[in-house]
């Protein structure tokens, strides 16, 4: 008997294989110390299957626009004003410090590590609220084109290279330090012991060109539009969920939104505050321990520059 029909076989189970992998997302922590969850992590590269790729709230922990972990940047997404997300400094350079407290001591104010990736990686930054004015007037003070800043409201949708994104409802706060804004305003409103109002913080819901609906929570506590508008209306099957307590939703809070709200396929913890593993390992008693204890659908460390890979239906089939 000919083996012929043996290797066309396998030869068609390699092309389903890879193109399987082709189909899938893939999501890269870009956090202080590799192979680590550490105090300060928040940011994420989503890439979808077609190349297109978004960076979420790159905070502190990406060690600015020349990073080599950016690679092509096409769409920046930012949750809300606060420093450790926007950036308002950075890591000198990864694994500069210790996890629970990284050495984050390269001033990017008044412009943000957002803006200066946006402009060296020619990206654009897709906010709601009152936020794209605030990063179109930097675009353009630098040089940079402040259409680069594109608005998307809740309710509403815009689709760039493939990926519909839009926001959601977050209960937190989103003001403008002064030193962000700079000049004699924002020695005023720091005097006063004010912020400048950015508008509603946000979260996002990006579906894939694959089909997989992938919630961002941002900072957030528990809000009734998690399950109405999260779960209900786009189906999230995936979450990143912050965990961080006292100034976001704490690890039982957070646990409460995705087992009885969101109820997605898996889950992403984020925004811990903490050292939260060693060597790669969560620590027994952390925050991230007891959110993976008591939430009822896999949880998924976000290490930082391992990449995981997600189907349509949020199963990782690599890299976690």
């Amino acid at each position: 008997m000919s083996c012929w029909p043996r290797v066309a076989f396998v030869l068609l189970c390699s092309v389903f294989a890879s193109s399987a992998i082709a189909d899938n997302v893939k999501i890269t922590p870009l956090g202080s110390h590799t192979g680590e969850f550490c105090s300060r992590d928040r940011a994420l590269i989503l890439e979808d299957p077609n190349g297109t790729r978004l960076l979420y709230d790159a905070g502190q922990t990406v060690a600015g626009a020349s990073d080599k972990r950016l690679g092509k940047i096409d769409i920046i997404l930012v949750s809300h004003m606060h420093g450790d997300h926007v950036g308002n400094q950075h890591i000198k350079h990864v694994n500069a410090g210790t996890c629970a407290k990284p050495d984050t001591s390269v001033n990017d104010l008044p412009n943000t590590n957002v803006v200066n990736i946006a402009l060296a990686r020619h990206a654009k930054i897709i906010t709601g609220s009152e936020m794209p004015k605030f990063f179109a007037g930097k675009l353009k003070a630098l040089g940079g084109n402040p259409k680069d800043s594109e608005i998307v409201r809740f309710g509403a949708s815009v689709k760039v290279n493939g990926v519909i994104i839009t926001t959601v409802p977050a209960v937190h706060s989103n003001g403008i330090a002064g030193d962000m804004i700079g000049g004699e305003l924002g020695k005023l409103l720091d005097a006063a012991g004010l912020t400048a109002y950015a508008g509603p913080p946000t979260g996002y819901v990006l579906t894939f060109s694959n089909g997989l609906v992938v919630y961002l929570s941002g900072d957030t506590g528990v809000t009734a539009e998690q399950k109405t508008v999260v779960r209900q209306y786009y189906g999230a099957k995936l979450a990143v969920m912050n965990i961080g307590d006292t100034y976001t939703t704490g690890p039982k809070e957070a646990a409460y939104v995705v087992n009885e709200l969101i109820k997605p396929n898996a889950v992403i913890a984020s925004h811990a505050n903490e050292a939260a593993t060693q060597h790669g390992k969560v620590i027994a008693g952390t925050r991230t321990d007891i959110f993976i204890k008591a939430t009822h659908v896999p949880v998924h460390v976000p290490l930082s520059g391992h990449t995981m890979e997600f189907d349509q239906a949020a199963q990782c089939v690599a890299g976690c």
